[in-house]
């Protein structure tokens, strides 16, 4: 009994200072002191009591975000590029990179030196449980809080491109340069890189679209592209579009200017959350009243559902404006960081560039009377004939 009573009482003390620990841990977060797990991961230690990047480690960071970027590979095809240098994961094991542990490099937002505080919280304070803090706990964003190993414009590029490759979905190649680029303009398939005559002299690579010798459907009529063609085509557009530089990026300072006035949809937000808030007192002093007072039930339900379409109906507008604005920022911060690599690139492009391809393309739509539309990510469309 007596071991009962002080297993109890050890339990009890182990909750008491795990709580008291966790709330001081807190009230550090309210204040943006910063405290995070940098032992396991890449690039950075703890030195004189203050966080410093380790160079060695922030060079191979660096790298996995220019494959990523610019040389448009995906987690995967990275976490592979790693493995077979033999290079060691954050936790010292080589040949053990993985898809997430790719990912979690590339949308930490500790690499641009700010931090996201209290991403996941303790459930059990005997087990030490641990889980992802959905909505649960208040999280607190630090900005600048230690030295960054990426720039945060570069950063911001990153998740850009995460959004782009996730609404491509499945058919996101990074086979090669051109993959996931170039579009066919009579079935909206992508182009597919062959290899003609492979084991002669005259072995040579070629594009064309992935549908084009399908036996079972009708065969697209776009052209067969060498990838020197191009590359030509592309450095014509670049430097039409840079022959006019200053005028597109005031272009795009006032569609920035645009996206980013919400007077309206913030007028039309406020309006439906007072409708739904209201709605929703309406409904609660329905329900209150069929409760206390005898009354038809028949009436009682007619008005409950009038209310309750009323209610779906504002609140499925609501979600759609807020969606619409967050929308709206993203791709504010999107424009922001093509005007910002705008400016960075030369007048004149003489040779072809992965880099600049990578950051300022969209895509590439190759017509069937040999000519390529190049759509930048502005939202600028140049026409090359080949």
């Amino acid at each position: 009994m007596g071991g009962a009573i002080l297993a109890s009482m050890a339990q009890e003390e182990s909750r008491s200072i795990s709580q008291n620990v966790t709330i001081g841990k807190r009230w550090g977060m309210k204040e943006g002191r910063v405290s995070w797990a940098y032992s396991n991961m890449l690039g950075y230690k703890k030195e004189n009591g203050k966080i410093v990047v380790v160079e060695n480690e922030a060079f191979l960071v660096r790298q996995i975000y220019q494959l990523f970027l610019r040389g448009g590979k995906t987690c995967t095809g990275i976490a592979e590029f790693l493995k077979a240098q033999g290079i060691p994961t954050p936790s010292g094991k080589s040949y053990k990179w993985t898809k997430n542990t790719i990912n979690s490099i590339l949308r930490n937002e500790k690499y641009k030196g700010d931090a996201l505080l209290q991403k996941t919280y303790t459930t059990d304070y005997l087990e030490h449980k641990v889980e992802k803090n959905r909505g649960h706990l208040p999280q607190y964003y630090v900005e600048n809080s230690h030295p960054a190993i990426i720039d945060p414009n570069e950063w911001d590029l990153v998740q850009v491109e995460f959004a782009r490759r996730d609404k491509l979905g499945m058919t996101y190649s990074s086979k090669n340069t051109f993959s996931s680029k170039l579009v066919c303009a009579e079935c909206g398939g992508f182009y597919g890189q062959k290899v003609w005559h492979s084991n002669t002299k005259y072995r040579r690579t070629i594009w064309h679209c992935n549908k084009k010798f399908d036996k079972d459907k009708d065969n697209c009529s776009t052209p067969t592209l060498t990838e020197d063609l191009i590359k030509e085509a592309f450095l014509k557009a670049y430097n039409e579009l840079m022959s006019n530089k200053d005028l597109v990026i005031e272009d795009m300072k006032l569609m920035k200017a645009c996206l980013t006035d919400f007077t309206k949809l913030d007028s039309d937000i406020v309006r439906l959350t007072e409708e739904v808030e209201m709605v929703e007192k309406l409904v609660s002093a329905l329900v209150n009243q069929n409760a206390k007072t005898l009354q038809s039930q028949e009436e009682y339900l007619k008005s409950y559902d009038s209310l309750s379409k009323r209610y779906n109906d504002a609140k499925s507008k609501l979600e759609k404006l807020i969606l619409e604005k967050e929308m709206r920022k993203a791709k504010d911060i999107a424009m922001q960081l093509y005007i910002d690599n705008l400016i960075k690139q030369p007048l004149i492009l003489n040779e072809w560039d992965d880099t600049i391809w990578h950051t300022m393309v969209e895509k590439g739509i190759v017509h069937k009377d040999e000519s390529i539309t190049f759509v930048f990510y502005n939202g600028t469309e140049i026409d090359v004939l080949l």
